[in-house]
């Protein structure tokens, strides 16, 4: 009798929650009171991370960020119910508790589409290079919101407009909110690098 072999593990593949694209009005956050509480062993694992994450000279603190709770698309835009939760969450290995992210893509005014590398201390995606700015949904914050903060404090710009195009869920549990932003004609020259 010989064994039969194993069939292979299903990689797990970024899933396309809700696709715009909708306005900024168009997308409203309702966010529940509780915080999200997970397991000692989780918690337990995101206090390693963050260690690990302040050992490479990151100025990275915990904090309170979002958790997608639930997602509707309407006809009139897409809402969104979400919940505080502990901020080094998303950087547990395997499981970032549908922690929420917003990625803000970037355009010049004539099309071309703008990045820039990372620092190598931020938590994810150090050292390489991303179409535009993005980070934690803030307590209280729309995500639609977080795509211009997050535009602001990472390369000093404000859009001309922004789309708000689409919700994704990564293979390790984390979500993505993604837009897209149209800067002025030159405001890519007043993009101001920091350290």
């Amino acid at each position: 009798m010989s064994a039969q072999p194993k069939p292979a593990a299903k990689e797990e593949q970024p899933e396309i929650l809700a696709r715009g694209p909708w306005t900024m009005e168009q997308v409203r956050a309702h966010w529940r009171e509780e915080p999200f509480e997970p397991a000692p062993a989780h918690a337990q694992a995101a206090d390693r991370a963050i260690e690990r994450l302040q050992s490479r000279g990151s100025p990275s603190h915990d904090g309170v960020a979002a958790r997608l709770v639930d997602y509707k698309e309407e006809e009139n835009g897409l809402t969104i119910e979400l919940q505080p939760l502990r901020w080094a969450l998303r950087l547990v290995a395997g499981d970032a508790s549908q922690s929420l992210a917003a990625l803000c893509v970037t355009r010049s005014a004539d099309g071309r589409w703008l990045a820039g590398r990372r620092a190598e201390w931020v938590a994810s995606w150090a050292g390489r290079w991303a179409l535009g700015a993005g980070g934690a949904v803030d307590l209280g914050e729309s995500p639609a919101e977080t795509l211009v903060r997050e535009l602001k404090e990472e390369w000093a710009v404000k859009p001309e407009r922004v789309t708000c195009e689409a919700l994704v869920r990564l293979p390790h549990q984390m979500v993505m909110f993604v837009g897209q932003a149209w800067l002025a004609k030159g405001a890519e020259e007043e993009v101001t690098p920091d350290h």
